[in-house]
């Protein structure tokens, strides 16, 4: 567990180094601005270390908002990190910032040799929505502006490179319009934004996607707070035939890990996958702490932590 007793913790993504430790990012923020609903416009990138996914290590934070004006000049919001061809690392981002009285997200990238400094790439944002396919402002919708949460990961093919984004369709009701945007690189630096992933399913955002494949399985694993489907836990997973889909969010499926939200599957060492997310309650308050890793398997058509999956 990950517990800082001056700042909340939420959104994470990890990283294995060439030691074999782990690298956790997250999202933080100070408890000092006592209402944990204000985070939101106060979040930067916190960076610590574990060898086993359970006692860690508090380094430097990672990345802090540019100063101002910039496109990235409020907070810095979800991503993940991966490894280049060039033994560099790329972490990409949601960069926030104030504009016409909405929070503008764009997608961003940093780039470190060493998982420990990092240095943004350019003064402008990476990727952000074209407007063929996405929404990228509409007052009417309760799930308010999307084009975040980038999940980078590399085309199983050999074809370069794939980004997953938290977006919304311009087609659909009002409030359910939530799909897994869409992006490809050919080097991780220049992207095309091509049609979303999946169709509106009835929610309103699928927050911090992911793909892995868990026991032979590919799965899209996606957490939500705004949906018309009634859900017994807030994070779900769809399978699919490769990690690159197609998905149809129609068959995702609850992953019963209560009290936690924006959950991660994260390999160990052995290979074996956990969840890590968020605690959201800790005595009717919002917790702002990292959980335990939760040992999870594919079987039955769900992904389930390993204590119910049976024998």
């Amino acid at each position: 567990m990950l517990h800082l007793p001056d700042a909340w913790v939420w959104d994470s993504w990890y990283a294995r180094d060439d030691q074999d430790r782990h690298h956790a990012f997250f999202l933080r923020a100070s408890r000092s601005l006592l209402d944990p609903e204000r985070r939101h416009e106060r979040a930067h990138v916190g960076h610590a270390v574990s060898a086993d996914l359970r006692t860690w290590q508090l380094t430097a934070d990672a990345l802090v908002p540019a100063d101002g004006p910039a496109w990235d000049d409020l907070a810095i919001w979800t991503g993940n990190v991966v490894r280049g061809p060039d033994r560099r690392w790329y972490l990409f981002y949601t960069g926030v910032t104030q504009g016409d009285g909405r929070l503008v997200q764009r997608i961003g990238l940093a780039i470190s040799d060493d998982l420990v400094t990092w240095r943004r790439h350019g003064n402008a944002p990476l990727v952000e929505p074209d407007a063929t396919w996405y929404e990228d402002c509409d007052a009417t919708d309760r799930a308010g502006e999307a084009w975040r949460d980038p999940w980078v990961f590399p085309d199983p093919g050999g074809s370069g490179w794939h980004m997953l984004i938290t977006a919304h369709s311009k087609a659909g009701p009002s409030g359910a319009r939530g799909v897994i945007g869409h992006a490809q690189s050919p080097d991780l630096l220049h992207w095309e934004v091509r049609p979303p992933l999946t169709e509106p399913a009835g929610f309103g955002h699928l927050e911090v996607p992911q793909v892995a494949v868990v026991d032979g399985q590919p799965l899209l694993l996606f957490c939500t707070n705004l949906s018309e489907n009634d859900t017994s836990s807030r994070i779900l997973a769809v399978p699919g035939p490769s990690v690159t889909g197609p998905w149809d969010i129609a068959q995702a499926r609850p992953v019963p890990v209560p009290n936690l939200y924006a959950a991660r599957l994260v390999q160990d060492v052995d290979d074996s996958w956990h969840l890590i997310g968020f605690l959201e309650e800790r005595e009717g308050r919002f917790a702002g702490e990292l959980s335990d890793p939760v040992p999870v398997r594919y079987s039955a058509g769900t992904l389930t932590p390993a204590t119910l999956c049976p024998r």
